[in-house]
This record gives structure tokens, C-alpha cells and sequence, in this order.
């Protein structure tokens, strides 16, 4: 397809990447639906963490899409950036029943999961090297997120 075919489709190149980045999250949506989660609360973060690092790193070029800020100007539409929230709304409510409740505690497993992808992008495309903690790194930040409540 040529550039200017686009533009019968797409208003603009932002439009394209805003379909793209809805695109890329309803599959993700989709994604987390298949998902049969265990009763163990924490074996179900550990397994909904697990498919949604594996989802972001099957694409390189989806990943930067949804998770990064690369493209100059590009803004998702609400209707779009819609659908990463309800991603993110999953995963806060699996983290909370395995006991991260408190907002800060929830930042800091997105961004450590998110420094994890970016670890494995980056220095190990298609390896383990750092995704292969990924448990551990759940285990140590729920068990201080726990403690850490009682005290609050």
C-alpha cells in the first residue's frame, strides 16, 4: 500500500497510530479474556504479569506503540487510551487481591514490570535473561507491599 492510500483510510499519520495503539490493546484486552487464573491470589499475579510481559514482547514495534512515548506528537484519543486503562484496571484488581492495595504500591509493580521489559528489549531480544525473574521480583515486591499495609 502507498502512503497516499492511507489517507482514504486515515486522516492522518496520528490517526494511523492512534487505531494502531487501539488496535494493539484490544488484542491485549483479548489476550487477558482467554486467561484462567488460579485461586492462589498470588499465582494468578504471577500468571496475568507473565502473559502480559510475554504479549509486549512477542512485538517489539506494538510494545514501543503502547508502552513507550517514541512516536513525536502522537497522543492516544481517549476512546483509545480507553482501552490501555481497562489493561491496567485488570491488573490493579488482580494485584489487589493478592494484597497491593495502596496506589503507590501498584506504581511501583507497573514500573517494575515495565523496567523488566525494557531490560529484555533492550540487552536480551527473544532470551530470558530478565524475564525469567519475573517471579521472584513478584514474590519480593507483594511480600513487602503486604508488609508494609499492616503498618499503614
Amino acid at each position: 500500500m502507498r502512503q497516499p492510500s492511507l489517507y482514504e483510510y486515515f486522516e492522518s499519520k496520528h490517526a494511523l497510530y492512534d487505531a494502531m495503539f487501539a488496535d494493539g490493546n484490544r488484542k491485549l484486552l483479548e489476550r487477558l479474556d482467554a486467561l484462567t487464573l488460579p485461586q492462589d491470589p498470588r499465582a494468578a499475579l504471577k500468571k496475568f504479569v507473565g502473559v502480559f510481559v510475554a504479549f509486549a514482547l512477542e512485538d517489539p514495534a506494538r510494545y514501543e506503540l503502547l508502552f513507550q512515548r517514541h512516536v513525536p506528537g502522537f497522543a492516544p484519543s481517549p476512546e483509545s487510551y480507553a482501552l490501555a486503562e481497562e489493561a491496567l484496571l485488570r491488573a490493579a484488581t488482580v494485584m489487589k487481591q493478592a494484597g497491593v492495595t495502596h496506589r503507590d504500591d501498584v506504581d511501583c509493580i507497573v514500573a517494575m514490570v515495565g523496567g523488566l521489559m525494557e531490560a529484555q528489549l533492550s540487552n536480551d531480544p527473544g532470551g530470558n535473561r530478565w524475564t525469567r525473574h519475573l517471579n521472584r521480583l513478584v514474590d519480593l515486591y507483594v511480600d513487602d507491599a503486604t508488609k508494609r499495609s499492616t503498618r499503614r
